[in-house]
C-alpha cells in the first residue's frame, strides 16, 4: 500500500478522535488494513446493551457467550463466577475475548448495584411469574441481559433485584435452551432491537471509542513488541484496561477488572 494512504489513514483517525498525537506511533506498527478494519468494527460497537453472567459454570458456555457477545456488539461482560472458576474455552472464544471488556464481580447483589449506577435496566433470564417475551422488553433505557447457572438459572437474590425478566418463546416441548444458545438468540434480538430504538445512543461515546481503540491496536500486537508498546502507553499515562482471561491459558488473570461496569 502506497506510504500517502498509511498517512491518510493516521490523520483520519486523529480527526475522528481514536488516536491522539502522542499514540500516534501505534498506527506505524500495524497494518493500515488492520487500522482500517478496527475501526469498522468499533463503529459498531455498543454500551447500550450489556451482558452478565451469573454462575454459568461451564467453560463451553462461558466462551459461548462471550462469543457471541462480540459478534453481536456487545463491549460490557460482567462476570460472577459460581462453583467453578471463569475459565472459558479457548477453542470456543476464537480470541473474542480480547475484543471485549470484561468486569469481575464478587456478588451478583454489587453486580446489578453497579450496572444500576451505570444506568442500565436489568433484565434476568427466567420462566416464572411475571416474565416478559423477549420482544415486549422495553429497550428505552440501557439495559442488561443476566443469564443464570445452566442447572437452577438465576439465584433467588437477582430475581428480586432485577427490575424484570424475559423468557424467549418455544413452540416445541422444551421449555429452555441451554443458556449459551439463549444468549445468542436473545442478543439477536436485543440488539436489533435497540439499535432502531436508541438511534445515536446506541453507539459509543468518544471517550470509550479512544480507549478501546488504543486497546485494541496494543492487543493487535504480538510478543516484545506489544511489551514495548505497553511499556510506551504507560508512561504516557495511558490508563492501560487490564484483560480479564489471559490470553495464552484463558485463566482468570492475576489483575482484574474489579467492581467495575
Amino acid at each position: 500500500m502506497h506510504p500517502d494512504v498509511h498517512s491518510d489513514i493516521q490523520q483520519m483517525l486523529l480527526a475522528e478522535g481514536l488516536l491522539s498525537e502522542r499514540e500516534l506511533w501505534l498506527a506505524d506498527w500495524l497494518l493500515p488494513e488492520r487500522l482500517l478494519r478496527l475501526r469498522e468494527v468499533l463503529m459498531r460497537r455498543t454500551s447500550y446493551i450489556a451482558v452478565a453472567m451469573e454462575a454459568v459454570d461451564d467453560g463451553h458456555n462461558q466462551a459461548a457467550i462471550l462469543r457471541s457477545a462480540e459478534a453481536f456488539g456487545v463491549q460490557h461482560v460482567a462476570v460472577i463466577e459460581g462453583q467453578q472458576p471463569f475459565h472459558p474455552s479457548k477453542g470456543v472464544t476464537q480470541g473474542s475475548h480480547k475484543w471485549l471488556t470484561l468486569h469481575r464481580m464478587p456478588d451478583i447483589g454489587r453486580a446489578i448495584d453497579a450496572l444500576h449506577a451505570r444506568g442500565f435496566q436489568v433484565y434476568a433470564t427466567d420462566l416464572g411469574d411475571g416474565a416478559k417475551p423477549i420482544d415486549a422488553v422495553d429497550l428505552a433505557r440501557p439495559t442488561a441481559i443476566l443469564f443464570g447457572n445452566e442447572k437452577e438459572g438465576v439465584s433467588p437474590e437477582a430475581r428480586r433485584r432485577a427490575d424484570g425478566q424475559f423468557y424467549i418463546p418455544m413452540e416445541g416441548f422444551v421449555q429452555s435452551f441451554n443458556v449459551s444458545v439463549a444468549a445468542a438468540i436473545a442478543l439477536y434480538e436485543l440488539t436489533r432491537r435497540a439499535r432502531e430504538i436508541a438511534g445515536d445512543r446506541y453507539a459509543l461515546g468518544a471517550d470509550e471509542r479512544h480507549r478501546l481503540y488504543v486497546t485494541w491496536c496494543l492487543r493487535s500486537l504480538h510478543g516484545a513488541t506489544r511489551e514495548e508498546a505497553r511499556r510506551r502507553l504507560a508512561s504516557s499515562g495511558f490508563a492501560l484496561e487490564e484483560e480479564l482471561v489471559d490470553e495464552d491459558t484463558t485463566e482468570v488473570g492475576e489483575s482484574e477488572s474489579k467492581g467495575r461496569i
